[in-house]
């Protein structure tokens, strides 16, 4: 009887220590975010780099608009978001609410949205105003030779086609970024479309993300859409000059893009939501912004809290440096600056 006894307690205490090696096993931190299609070229690219340094962290990145990113990170089905709208007041004293929490805005780097087209046979790039661009997406401007585009385009000879607008349907950072820029400019399209990372467009074809609206225009000839820099340069389509609030017609190369954050580094505030949209200062592209990630203050999970703060500290340093191949142009050394005072604030338990 002894013997059976000293058996069953020998398989008890083997059975304890088997589920007790389970729960002390090695630790792995599954990051999950999701949000802007603007940055996610990059994006991609850091959370690969960085998977080399930390091999404890594996980062999930969904790529589903900046809408996506708002909204899963004020319900808390992810670890961050990503944005390249600010969040609003409004959706800032949503999530705190909802979350008990106080929401941070990390800029990243700063990016594009260009104007890309698929015009056969047209050699040079177009020149475009704020209010050929306006007209074009409000279907008032329905021909490739419109006079107002020719204007801008002298000695181009432009096709008699109709024009085929591509926009986002999704809740879109870029739309904002897009939106935000010609409301400032064009008070015929603030009153009637509006400014937000979702409007209504008067005419055209609706793809989802980045992606769709570059598949789109370059499935369509006669096509024209607005995308992040990176998606049309990775798909070999032409963009245009934009026309600044200097009168000049700017490339959106990475020198414009600093240029025009540079001019407003002063103006950012505290929470370091800001626009940069119609930037003044000459060889400034005007439809730049900031782009960023969306983390909480106070992490829940020690673990996963402390990845996510090392990766934003690496991200801000090192992960800097792979921007430019990308299309993206790094954060000014003072904008750096204050975003590492926003992480060096997130609280880890």
């Amino acid at each position: 009887m002894n013997k059976i006894v000293l058996l069953i307690f020998c398989l008890v205490l083997f059975a304890s220590c088997g589920k007790n090696e389970k729960t002390e096993a090695p630790k792995t931190s599954q990051l999950n975010g999701a949000g802007a299609t603007f940055p996610y070229p990059l994006y991609s690219k850091w959370f690969n780099e960085y998977a080399k340094i930390n091999k404890d962290a594996k980062i999930n990145y969904q790529s589903i608009g900046s809408g996506g990113g708002i909204k899963q990170i004020t319900e808390g089905t992810v670890d961050f978001g990503a944005t390249d709208s600010p969040m609003s007041d409004e959706e800032i004293k949503k999530a705190n609410e909802k979350n008990n929490n106080s929401i941070i805005h990390i800029p990243t780097v700063i990016g594009s949205v260009v104007l890309t087209y698929n015009v056969p046979g047209l050699a040079k790039e177009l020149n475009l105003t704020a209010e050929t661009i306006s007209g074009i997406f409000m279907g008032t401007i329905k021909k490739w030779n419109d006079p107002l585009i020719a204007k801008e385009n002298p000695g181009v000879s432009l096709p008699d086609k109709d024009i085929i607008v591509c926009y986002r349907t999704d809740g879109s950072g870029t739309t904002y970024v897009f939106t935000d820029f010609l409301g400032k400019v064009s008070p015929d399209w603030k009153s009637k479309v509006g400014v937000a990372k979702d409007v209504k467009f008067p005419v055209g074809q609706g793809g989802k993300g980045n992606e769709g609206v570059t598949g789109l225009v370059k499935q369509l000839e006669y096509s024209i859409g607005y995308v992040e820099l990176v998606y049309a340069l990775q798909n070999k389509l032409q963009y245009a000059l934009v026309k600044n609030s200097e009168g000049e017609f700017v490339k959106p190369s990475l020198d414009a893009l600093t240029k025009a954050a540079e001019q407003s580094v002063a103006e950012m505030p505290d929470d370091l939501r800001l626009s940069i949209t119609n930037a003044g200062g000459k060889g400034s592209y005007p439809i730049s912004s900031y782009t960023y990630l969306l983390v909480y203050e106070k992490q829940k999970d020690a673990f996963k809290g402390k990845v996510l703060k090392e990766f934003l500290t690496w991200a801000l340093s090192s992960g800097e440096s792979y921007a430019s191949e990308l299309g993206y142009a790094p954060l000014p050394k003072a904008v750096i600056e204050k975003a590492m005072l926003k992480v060096n604030k997130i609280v880890v338990p």
